[in-house]
This record gives structure tokens, sequence and C-alpha cells, in this order.
């Protein structure tokens, strides 16, 4: 059997080493003469960078992957807080759109509230009006507890809209003056002309015209358009000097006896979200 030599591994390992040695120390020494790196050196890197090509490029494919839905996820998390922002932002000008009008409206019964310094004034909100009726009816929040009675004119937009018809603890039902009930809702008027002021009774409403129609007139006075009209009072349910409208025209009834007003409303009542309820005060001719 052939005995196993480690002085002669030693050798061969020390002849390998020195080798290997001179070889790079020549390698270096002529890329640092002519500044070019040697065939052996270039096979070496084009090894090294095909092994580095062929072990990383599906690495870099799965982290660019993971990179592209991280990416997405993220897109979409934005997208959906700027669809809820989108959303907030719609929400949030329709209640200022809301709130202007709220506003414009309680401006407004704040003026007329100002000028009714003779009146018992009770302000309420619309809170209930059917399509069916809209332009007979509405519903209020203010009822007998609140001191509402029967036949209180009710105002609304500097204007007279109607009276209270309906009354229960703690909500009424106003009839409106664009009603078509004819047996009802008849407030006496004085229309102040130049040759001083006519008065008759307030009896209906002319759709085709849009118009308040007076009738049952007193005098001769000469009747324009634009003479105003108010509340004459002299009813007894309803005070005097409330804003009716604006005079559009004055024709000779249907018999040729008497003569019909028709008047352009002051208060618009499609759109009333708040009112102001009108009561006479004591002592009030």
């Amino acid at each position: 059997m052939k005995k196993f030599n480690p002085n002669k591994n030693i050798i061969i390992t020390l002849i390998i080493v020195i080798i290997i040695v001179t070889v790079l120390s020549i390698t270096m020494a002529r890329r640092a003469v002519a500044q070019k790196t040697s065939f052996a050196q270039v096979i070496v890197n084009d090894t090294v960078a095909v092994v580095d090509k062929t072990l990383y490029t599906p690495v870099r494919w799965f982290e660019n992957g993971v990179a592209s839905i991280q990416d997405l996820f993220v897109t979409y998390q934005e997208n959906e807080r700027l669809k809820g922002k989108i959303d907030n932002y719609d929400e949030v000008v329709q209640q200022n759109e809301s709130q202007k009008r709220e506003i414009s409206n309680l401006k407004e019964e704040l003026d007329l509230n100002e000028t009714l310094t003779n009146y018992e004034k009770k302000p309420a909100n619309v809170i209930s009006r059917s399509p069916d009726s809209w332009q007979d009816m509405m519903i209020v929040d203010q009822g007998s507890e609140e001191g509402i009675s029967d036949n209180m004119a009710v105002m609304a937009k500097n204007g007279l809209i109607g009276r209270v018809l309906e009354v229960n603890a703690h909500s009424s039902k106003v009839e409106l003056l664009t009603s078509d009930n004819q047996t009802s809702n008849h407030f006496p008027v004085r229309i102040t002309t130049e040759d001083g002021d006519a008065f008759g009774l307030l009896k209906g409403y002319d759709r085709r015209n849009q118009a308040l129609v007076v009738e049952e007139l007193t005098g001769e006075s000469d009747i324009k358009e634009d003479d105003t009209v108010q509340t004459s009072g002299l009813g007894g349910n309803s005070p005097s000097d409330l804003n009716v409208g604006k005079v559009i025209e004055a024709e000779p009834d249907d018999f040729g006896l008497d003569r019909k007003v028709y008047v352009q409303p002051a208060a618009d009542v499609n759109d009333v979200s708040v009112v102001t309820i009108i009561e006479r005060t004591v002592g009030e001719d």
C-alpha cells in the first residue's frame, strides 16, 4: 500500500498559490502599463456577468412585480380616498346651498317682522306640503300650545300668503291664497290709487294669469297697474296694512256690473320654508 506523503501535498499547494499570485501580478502589471483588461480577466468578468444576469433577472422581475402590485394597491386606496373627498365635497356644497337659502329666508322674515311692529308675530317652519295640494295647503310647526288660533293671517317673504285654517296642539294647517276653495280664505283688501282708496274682497286665484283676484269693489277710483294692494282690516279677523301685492290689470267682471282686479302676489308660495303668523293686537281698529 502506497504511503500518504503530506509534505508532497503542501509543496503542490504552494506551487499552485505561487502560480496564481504570479498570474495576477503579471495581469495587474500589464493593466497598469497598457490600461487594457487581459483575455483571462475578460472571460472571468463575462462569466460572472452572465451568471449574475441569469440568477438575478427572475429575482428582479419578482421584485418589480411586487412593487407594481403595491403601487396598484396604493393607487386604489388613494382613489378611494379621493372619491370619498369628492362625495363629501358635493355634500358640503349642497349643505352650504341649503344653509344660504335658509339664511336668506330667515333674513326676509326678519325684515318682515321689523315692519310689522303693531302685530303679534309668531315665526313657524313649514314641515309638510303635499304635492297634491301644493297650491292649497301647508303644515307649519306651531299650534294652539304656542298661541295659534283659526283665521290668523300668514305671511312669508314680505307678502300675505294665506290664513290658518285648522289648529292642532303643536301644528297648524294653512290655507293659501292660491287655493281653489272659493268659499273661504277671503281677505278684505284696500287698493291705494291716485284718486284715493278702493276697498274690495280677495276672492280667488287665477291660475292662467297667476294672479290673485279682487272683486266687490267699492267707489269709483281709477285703479291702475302697480297700485298697491294691502289688507284693510275691516273683516275683523286679519289686521290692516299687510302687503298683498301689486295691481296687474283691472277689467269689468263677466256681467259688466262690477270690476275685477288682478293682483301680482308679493310672495311666491312655491318656495316657502319659513312663515310668520300674524295675530291682530287688542284695540286695533
